[in-house]
């Protein structure tokens, strides 16, 4: 009777069934209606970043055929590395509710510190590109220091040092204004030819693939203890071909030219752990909070003047790096 009693026995809702923002749909029809209904309900997530790329290459490329040619896209990796780079220091200044608006001067003037130092001074070039970017720390203390003890905006103190790091810039690169490096150096490879091998550049293609159905597979047995709903397996089988499989055509077509700078590799590796930083980590969810309420923060006791710091500390450093990874690319400073 107990036997018969026990496959009787109703089995159990989902413990989110009822909250429509938590709840997985079943299958891979479920995930696109909540696709669907996210849209509907205004959570658009990165489609509008989606889209405004889409309607920005479709004009580019009928202005110009080339411009989605594998050589010129190759161009582009190379390009927006330098500039991705300094990107991935502006959103840790803007998670907490402030801004930078110094940043290009930081990086113009590293670059230039990178060339004084290495052509015209002598230094190796690891320890010149580590004084530029010991310098960008320095500049984003000196900001932390005005915000958090004299309570000026940042508005104000990056507006400032946009112009007095210009001015430094300027004045030691002296009456030329610029300083080329020198071809076929390691930095000046690395940033207009190096590349990454074309198995390499295949196999890094397979992995955000692997990742995604690995962690989902955990995900979904976690929820499934717990008695919450789940996304399919198969839903997550099929997302992880179908981003497996595009992302090994665009590295087939990249290929067909010179193939993946490991400058965007190195760009990709930052953005993974800027990633890892801000999503898994404690100051993370600490920049968060003071980006959302600093005063709550503090009263959850969060130091909150140790949070600002950091932030302004690792913008003002990645567009010191920025500029060096420019200089790279451009072989010159100016």
């Amino acid at each position: 009777m107990s036997r018969e009693a026990e496959q009787a026995a109703p089995v159990p809702p989902q413990l989110d069934r009822a909250d429509v923002r938590v709840k997985h749909e079943a299958g891979i029809g479920g995930a696109i209606r909540r696709f669907f209904d996210r849209v509907r309900s205004g959570d658009l997530g990165s489609l509008p970043v989606i889209v405004g790329l889409v309607i920005i290459w479709t004009v580019f490329a009928s202005i110009n055929p080339i411009f989605l040619s594998s050589s010129n896209l190759v161009n582009l990796l190379f390009d927006c590395s330098t500039v991705g780079v300094i990107a991935l220091g502006i959103v840790c200044v803007l998670m907490v509710g402030e801004i930078d608006l110094s940043v290009g001067s930081i990086s113009g003037f590293a670059s230039a510190m990178v060339g004084t130092l290495w052509v015209n001074q002598g230094w190796p070039v690891a320890l010149a590109i580590l004084a530029a970017v010991a310098v960008g720390g320095f500049i984003g203390a000196l900001y932390a220091l005005l915000f958090n003890r004299l309570g000026m905006p940042s508005f104000v103190s990056t507006l400032a040092g946009l112009l007095a790091v210009l001015g430094l810039q300027l004045y030691i690169l002296g009456s030329t204004g610029s300083i080329n490096l020198p071809y076929g150096s390691n930095l000046v490879n690395f940033g207009q030819l190096l590349m990454m091998p074309k198995l390499v550049s295949f196999a890094l293609a397979a992995v955000p693939g692997i990742v995604m159905l690995i962690t989902g597979l955990r995900t979904v047995a976690r929820r499934r203890a717990a008695n919450l709903s789940a996304p399919s397996t198969g839903g997550l089988v099929t997302r992880a071909v179908v981003i497996t499989v595009i992302l090994e055509l665009i590295v087939f077509y990249l290929n067909q030219a010179r193939g993946i700078p490991w400058m965007f590799g190195l760009f990709v590796g930052l953005v993974i752990s800027m990633h890892y930083a801000l999503t898994r980590t404690k100051w993370g969810r600490s920049m968060s909070a003071v980006g959302g309420n600093r005063e709550a923060a503090r009263r959850a006791g969060i130091n909150v003047r140790l949070i600002y710091s950091s932030a302004f500390v690792l913008c003002s450093m990645l567009a010191a790096f920025g500029g060096v990874l420019s200089a790279a690319r451009l072989a010159s400073a100016s």
